[in-house]
This record gives structure tokens, sequence and C-alpha cells, in this order.
């Protein structure tokens, strides 16, 4: 059985973002690291560097992770976990996909909060996947414990846990049985919508000036992600794990992504169709039930969320 081991990205001393992994509760420079195991020569590796090249370092990391593992003068050279700033694990992605009204109970909340009426399935009806492009800068991406600064446009700032499925291989028109092949690993986000920027005011429900993207899902700090990536591998099947946020530790979602309406799979497919899809893109896959929105309670400055994904791990932030 291989020893499992997590993509991350750490800051030095000096506040340098360097590739790592994480093994146990230790981590590991990934190009030292590798540099050790391996006598290859590697300057540095980010996250991004190993996923471009992810088929070719898959074997290497293997190795690594059982080399830390069962050989004491290897494991002598990891940082405590604790004890290391962890910043977002791709620092700059190319893409980042998020998936809208993707969760039936969710769908179905929303609904129900503001009296719409009931309608097909978008799978029952022939539809797809319905995506948003969310900015992949380091403005908008940030890694665990961010303070993230409340846009001042919006007071109506919402949560919503995902799953964040990070391509691996590139990607055109793949089919859905093969889709999750292209997968590298899977994340944890929280996809933070200003609710009050999506519509314009002064334009009515059919003009096609009202809707505002920009403002309702790219604020600065909107997109908190983390701790590290587990490789699909070690994650097996992504639509059967728990995933949960609490609110300054009450719990406000506690759902499943067997509750998914389109698939991991499907949606990888979907996009595939439309764009190549390139390693290190991000997919933010829906959120479950148990948004703010849905009971008219909203984000506001000193709060603290936790969001924790079952085989992946948890991850803090904080509102200012």
């Amino acid at each position: 059985m291989k020893t499992e081991y997590k993509l991350l990205t750490y800051a030095d001393d000096e506040g340098i973002p360097h590739g790592g992994l994480l093994i146990g509760s230790r981590i590991f420079d990934a190009a030292t690291t590798l540099n050790r195991v391996h006598q290859t020569k590697f300057e540095s590796l980010s996250v991004l560097d190993v996923l471009r090249e992810w088929d070719t370092f898959i074997p290497l990391l293997d190795m690594v992770a059982t080399t830390v593992e069962g050989e004491p003068e290897v494991s002598a050279h990891g940082m405590d976990v604790a004890n290391t700033k962890l910043l977002a694990p791709i620092q700059f992605p190319d893409a980042i996909f998020g998936a809208g009204a993707n969760f039936s109970d969710h769908v179905e909340e929303m609904r129900r909060a503001f009296n719409l009426p009931e309608e097909p399935s978008p799978r029952e009806n022939g539809g797809s996947p319905w995506f948003f492009i969310k900015s992949p800068t380091p403005r908008v991406i940030v890694g665990p414990g961010a303070q993230v600064k409340l846009p001042a446009y919006a007071k109506s700032v919402d949560y919503e846990v995902e799953l964040a499925a990070v391509i691996g291989r590139s990607a055109r028109n793949v089919s859905a049985s093969e889709a999750l092949g292209y997968v590298a690993g899977y994340t944890i986000a929280n996809d933070l919508s200003a609710r009050d920027g999506l519509w314009r005011t002064n334009f009515s429900e059919r003009s096609p000036f009202r809707f505002d993207w920009v403002s309702h899902k790219c604020f600065d700090g909107s997109c908190p992600i983390g701790p590290w990536i587990t490789p699909a591998k070690f994650v097996g099947d992504p639509q059967e794990l728990e995933m949960k946020l609490w609110l300054n530790e009450e719990i406000r979602q506690d759902g499943s992504t067997s509750s998914m309406i389109f698939s991991v799979a499907e949606q990888v497919a979907f996009l595939s169709s439309r764009t190549t899809l390139q390693p290190g893109d991000i997919i933010l896959t829906g959120t479950p039930a148990g948004v703010g929105s849905a009971r008219g309670e909203f984000l506001k400055a000193g709060d603290s969320v936790r969001i924790w994904v079952e085989k992946i791990g948890e991850m803090r932030h904080s509102l200012v």
C-alpha cells in the first residue's frame, strides 16, 4: 500500500512560496526532497510545475513518500505542519471554473427561500452543467488562515463550501467515462459570493445587462482555497465525500457530494467540450444546502469560517 501524501505550497521565513509535500504531519520541500531521494537537480518546484508534468512526477512522488516513511535520515528534514505557513496550493492557475446550482438540496433550499416555482432538474430536461468563471489572480485566491476583507459595495456576502477538482492532464473533448483520469487531485474551496452584487439595479428582469458576475464572484479574497491537494488516487470516488462548513463554530452546511446534479466527471467532460482544460485549472464543483442567503443571514466582519471535506482535510479563514 502506497504512503499517502498531499501537494501544498508553503512560505519560507522570507515569505517566498515553495512547493511541498505533506507526509504524515510533516512538510517536505518538493525540490530538495526529490533531489535527495532521486539525485535530481531541481532548483525549485511549484505545485503548478509538478501538475504540468503530472505523469512524470507521480512515480517520483510515490517513491519520495515511501522513502520518507522508511528512512530517518530523510524524514529528519521535514517541517512541522503546525508551525509552517501554508499558502493557496496553486498560486497562479490559468483558470477557475465554478459550477452554479449543482447540488439538488441547495437548489431546493433557494427555491423555497425565494418562493420560486418548481422546475425540472437540468438533468431531467436534457440540460448540461452551468458554469461561471472566477478570476484566477493572487488577489482573488487566498490560502489557509487568510483574513478576507468584505467588499465595501456588498452587504450580503455568503459562504459556499466546495470540492475543487484540480486538472493534471490537458483535456479536450474527453468523455465522462474517461474524465476523472484527467483530474490530478482535489482540494477545498469557499466560493465566497456577494449575493447583492449579482443583480444590477435599474434593469428589468429580462435585460441582458442585469447580471454582474464580477461583483458577485470576483472580489478580492473571494476564493479561499486549500489547505493542500490530495491526489485523486487517495480520494477514490469523488461522489462519496462528506462536506461541512462551520460559521463561528456553528455547523451551517452538512452535505455530501452525492447530492451533485452533475458529477465531477460530467463537469470535466462538459468543460473540455467547450475549452481545453490545462494542468492546474481548478473546477469548483458546487455547494450543498445550508448557505446563509437561504435564511437571510450573511457574513460580517469578525466572523470565522471552517470548512472540511472528507479525505482532504479542513481549512479556516476569517472576515474583516
